[in-house]
């Protein structure tokens, strides 16, 4: 619950015991794909493992095709990283709306993740190692 006043971007909440975020560089090379069409290839991913959701691979923006992608207007918030942003995958046939997230000024504790994106799986093929 939030103190009457407060909005939600008030509450900033530290990774602990009971809800743990680790970075670490990945060894393995992360490509994505989306119609066909390769987004993302890098050998630089970072894997965020947090609490009990799946790991999650963020991609170095700069290993991402710059014209595959186009900015959303989207936002989040998560009180463990901060908010985030949103980008759309184009293809040749259709315009996949909010596939990728960013946060272009993480929190501290996870700042490893700034100039990084991550894909959502049930949108683009990702394929590891």
């Amino acid at each position: 619950m939030i103190a009457r006043g407060r909005t939600e971007k008030d509450v900033v909440k530290i990774p602990g015991r009971e809800h743990p975020i680790t970075i670490e560089p990945s060894t393995e090379r992360v490509m994505v794909r989306a119609g066909g069409r390769v987004v993302a290839d890098t050998k630089a991913a970072l894997v965020l493992r947090e609490a009990h959701l799946r790991p999650v691979f963020y991609i170095p923006l700069s290993d991402v095709d710059p014209t595959a992608i186009a900015p959303s207007d989207s936002h989040t918030y998560c009180p463990y990283k901060g908010t985030a942003s949103y980008y759309d995958v184009l293809t040749d046939d259709v315009r996949i709306t909010d596939a990728i997230w960013t946060y272009p000024e993480p929190y501290d504790f996870v700042a490893q993740i700034a100039g990084h994106v991550a894909f959502y799986p049930s949108r683009v093929e990702i394929t590891v190692g």
